[in-house]
């Protein structure tokens, strides 16, 4: 059943969607625009209620949260092909911070293959992912309500978006991060010289994705970044 994000502007969000999503080179299915607009429609209707997201307006959250997190799809397809080629058939990937599910939530609905869990440190935005899970469908989603300091099981890919700076983001998640081939996707607007020159001894960054989301003229990139090591040293990433 698809939920309605309303009556009078579903039909042109679903078409921004759809626009976006094509110049960004998706090749989305008509069953993922349409759990990407439930989701949009589940993320207004529990913000209501529990404050998931600042942003109100729907043409807002398509632009700034939806379109913004799909910008990082396919980089993330490439990592993830990249993986595969290297004999890692079940890639697991932890969003941090999740929040809303941006963008978890929508990883896991471009991305059908990898599994996705979702931390956050507040039961109901937990809750929230749960139930986004059940409602899209979505059997590779996961809501976790933990502190991801506590997460020992590890990831190949651990994700943030607009979560905290990146000395912080990586300290907080290394014991999750899958040796020696786990990567960091951090989710940034301007370059962060300042975060990156404070990374801590060990962590590196290896690629800096500039990204262009349709609909907002904003600056966003992706920081990649590993642990230093002897096997990761001539790591190319994949364009």
């Amino acid at each position: 059943m698809t939920l309605a994000v309303n009556n009078n502007g579903n039909d042109t969000l679903r078409q921004q969607l759809q626009a976006g999503a094509e110049a960004l080179a998706l090749g989305l299915s008509e069953t993922q625009v349409t759990q990407l607009m439930d989701f949009l429609a589940l993320l207004q209707k529990w913000n209501k209620v529990y404050n998931l997201t600042a942003v109100r307006d729907p043409q807002e959250m398509m632009t700034h949260h939806l379109l913004d997190s799909l910008a990082a799809v396919a980089p993330l397809r490439r990592h993830v092909a990249a993986l595969a080629g290297e004999g890692r058939a079940a890639v697991r990937l932890l969003d941090v911070g999740s929040g809303g599910g941006l963008p978890g939530v929508v990883f896991a609905i471009c991305c059908p293959d990898v599994d996705v869990s979702c931390v956050d440190t507040v039961g109901k935005k937990a809750a929230f992912i749960q139930q986004a899970a059940v409602a899209l469908k979505l059997r590779n989603l996961h809501g976790v309500h933990a502190r991801v300091e506590t997460l020992t099981t590890p990831f190949d890919i651990i994700s943030c978006r607009a979560f905290a700076s990146l000395p912080d983001f990586v300290t907080w998640s290394r014991s999750a991060l899958a040796a020696p081939h786990g990567v960091w996707l951090a989710m940034k607007g301007k370059h962060p010289d300042d975060e990156i020159a404070a990374l801590p001894v060990g962590v590196q960054v290896f690629h800096v994705e500039q990204l262009t989301v349709p609909g907002l003229d904003a600056e966003r990139c992706i920081i990649w970044m590993h642990c230093r090591s002897a096997q990761m040293a001539d790591y190319t990433h994949p364009s």
